[in-house]
């Protein structure tokens, strides 16, 4: 029987509710997690591993590093098929991206949360797990990179977002789908993702902030960041990535002192492209040292400039060999 082992980090799939603090705290164990799971042993010889246990809010990309260091050395071992992250579903998505960008095994590694506490009427963190164990032990699922298992629905790692505070189906692919999904007998694929790019810096050295596009900003934010010796810069746009005008000179300013800017958008699917030429358009950005981002979020697109600027620092005063990177 296939070996997969279980990574598991806490979220709301290990809370239960607390009577004298008035809600949801981390209480499960991941051993516990593991034995309420109905037929899990079925599935595979499942190692459970506990990296942490917290809300999903207290992630931090150096924890991510640290996390796909273990799972990457977990995966070396030739009795393991694949890899299940337990993970609060807040930050979910960046570090299923996070781990994608760092992933180059051709063994799966499933990331899986809830949307309800252990403790909550009908939990959905047992179906999930089971489901994530299920793709994990897959031959289907090799070579497909990290996968976001939630809902009997699996999810490419560069694509998924969490689309709803609260319900059970929050996390789907805006424009291009799921995946496939878990039935009872198998796991069934409909397509693969491509494009995916790894990276293996050996360390996460870079700081990278983010900086939403907001009506009437100015470049005070821009200059924070690089009072606080950033290495990158991340701003996320609207629609083709355009921004207000008063922030250009904040990207002059940037791109002077050798920091990386990157444009992004807010849009649900869709890539920033130079398609207008008037004051805080993308074009207007790229004249004053910014570079163009791809399809991902402004979060995923500050955690992948923070890895690549982590392995090639130099890419940072080379934009064009940066957008290349980037937007891909």
């Amino acid at each position: 029987m296939k070996k997969v082992i279980v990574f598991t980090t806490g979220g709301t799939i290990a809370m239960k509710y607390d009577e004298a603090r008035g809600g949801l705290v981390p209480a499960v164990s991941g051993e516990d997690l593991a034995a309420a799971v109905p037929g899990l042993g079925s599935l595979a010889r499942v190692e459970v591993r506990e990296f942490s246990n917290v809300a999903s809010c207290n992630m931090s990309p150096q924890k991510m590093f640290e996390l796909s260091q273990q799972i990457e050395s977990a995966l070396a071992d030739s009795e393991v098929a694949g890899a299940v992250i337990t993970h609060g579903t807040d930050t979910l998505e960046e570090t299923a991206y996070f781990l994608d960008l760092l992933h180059g095994s051709d063994k799966p590694v499933c990331v899986v949360g809830a949307m309800r506490g252990a403790s909550d009427t009908s939990p959905d963190g047992p179906a999930n797990i089971y489901c994530a164990v299920q793709t994990a032990a897959s031959e289907n699922a090799r070579g497909k990179g990290v996968l976001v298992v939630l809902n009997n629905v699996i999810h490419a790692a560069g694509q998924v977002r969490k689309t709803h505070s609260a319900n059970c189906a929050t996390f789907e692919s805006p424009w291009w789908g799921p995946l496939g999904y878990c039935d009872q007998d198998r796991v069934i694929f409909r397509r693969a993702p491509v494009g995916r790019q790894v990276f293996h810096p050996r360390a996460l050295t870079a700081r990278v902030d983010l900086i939403p596009a907001q009506t009437g900003l100015g470049p005070e934010y821009i200059d924070f960041a690089l009072s606080r010796g950033c290495q990158g810069i991340v701003i996320e746009g609207y629609g083709r990535g355009n921004i207000p005008p008063a922030l250009e000179d904040g990207i002059a300013r940037a791109a002077a002192q050798g920091v990386a800017v990157v444009i992004a958008t807010r849009a649900f699917a869709g890539r920033p492209y130079e398609t207008y030429a008037y004051p805080g358009s993308v074009g207007d950005s790229k004249k004053h040292g910014a570079v163009r981002g791809g399809e991902a979020s402004g979060a995923k697109t500050r955690l992948k400039l923070m890895i690549v600027l982590s392995e090639r620092p130099e890419l940072a005063r080379d934009p064009a060999a940066l957008e290349k990177v980037m937007d891909s």
